[in-house]
């Protein structure tokens, strides 16, 4: 089958592997139909993600076809379509029976990250019942694609994480999907406020039509200053990061109001300074979390009832035959005004 291989920092291609088979009666293997790239994956590519070692079919998101399952398996059966969760969980371990399930002790993110992932043709899911959600008659593929990974992690990593409430003023550093995720989401519980704040114009004008009730380009002003503008010198009660670097956790610091909370979603490779000598005294709360993908089940209505419609992040599609192209186009978003590419592979 075909795949994309990780190689080491820099360094991925379109590989010719064996096909999966179930090594646990508890598995499936699951025929892909479509996938995507997350930001994860290039932070695999930048060597980030030590615990991803060369040799790794990446990728962590789609939806398919499920061709064969374990002995174990009793409620999923060959032909069934199924959403893939970024997480997979046994269900039963301490972690799991605590809701944590991104800590499973036999899963979490392990997919395109300690096991081969889904950007290929065929994938082997651990955990298949307690990883996979049956795809309801009639849904959008697509939409349902953004549903594996973004979409829950902007809502459970910075809206639930940053309690987001019904009046509450709301920054979300980094209009990149999985800010954009956390916009969508946080506007189920009716904020009175959401400032998005990024430095690339077209992403800042998606998040305008998206909902965001200002934008601010920190290319241009201060963010901090035009923060305490919009919320009366006081600052946001949540503050979310989503991108992943120094400079934007600790514009998070900055923008956080006395009482607020920093609700950290972004991948980390690098140290970023916590500034206690200006927070301590504030009654601020940090969150970190990676995605336990729990509210799966409740996006998945929720989406289907049209409350939220993910496929406005779909900029690209590509085939599985150009993953090269695809990377490219979602690496350089600045450039091409990439947010969520779909690839097509059967």
């Amino acid at each position: 089958m075909k795949a994309l291989v990780y190689h080491g920092p820099g360094k991925k291609s379109l590989d010719e592997r064996p096909m999966p088979t179930l090594i646990a009666p508890t598995d499936a293997i699951v025929r892909m139909t479509r996938t995507t790239i997350c930001g994860t994956d290039l932070h695999i590519l930048k060597g980030d993600v030590p615990s991803c070692e060369p040799g790794r079919v990446l990728g962590h998101e789609g939806v398919g076809v499920i061709e064969e399952v374990g002995a174990a398996v009793s409620t999923l059966k060959a032909g069934d379509r199924v959403l893939i969760s970024c997480i997979s969980s046994c269900g039963r371990c301490d972690y799991c029976r605590r809701a944590m399930y991104s800590h499973c002790t036999t899963g979490g993110w392990i997919l395109g990250n300690r096991i081969d992932g889904t950007q290929a043709e065929y994938v082997r899911i651990p955990h298949a019942e307690t990883s996979l959600y049956p795809i309801p008659a009639g849904a959008d593929e697509e939409a349902l694609v953004m549903l594996s990974d973004i979409l829950p992690t902007g809502f459970e990593c910075g809206v639930l994480n940053g309690k987001v409430q019904p009046g509450s003023t709301v920054a979300i550093v980094g209009a990149g999907p999985i800010g954009l995720a956390a916009l969508l989401t946080a506007q189920l519980y009716s904020p009175a406020q959401i400032v998005m704040i990024d430095l690339d114009p077209n992403r800042l004008e998606v998040a305008s039509r998206f909902g965001a009730t200002a934008c601010i380009d920190s290319g241009r002003v201060d963010p901090v200053d035009a923060v305490l503008a919009l919320t009366g010198q006081i600052g946001v009660d949540c503050a979310i990061e989503a991108v992943g670097v120094p400079a934007t956790f600790e514009l998070c610091e900055a923008l956080v109001a006395p009482g607020g909370v920093i609700a950290n979603v972004g991948v980390h490779g690098v140290k970023a300074d916590l500034h206690l000598d200006k927070l301590w005294d504030r009654n601020i709360s940090i969150t970190t979390r990676l995605v336990d993908t729990i509210s799966t089940p409740m996006l998945l209505k929720t989406v289907s009832a049209g409350r939220i419609d993910p496929t406005r992040l779909i900029t690209h599609r590509f085939q599985l035959e150009d993953m090269a192209g695809a990377y490219d186009t979602f690496s350089r978003a600045a450039e091409t005004h990439a947010l969520k590419v779909i690839i097509e592979v059967s």
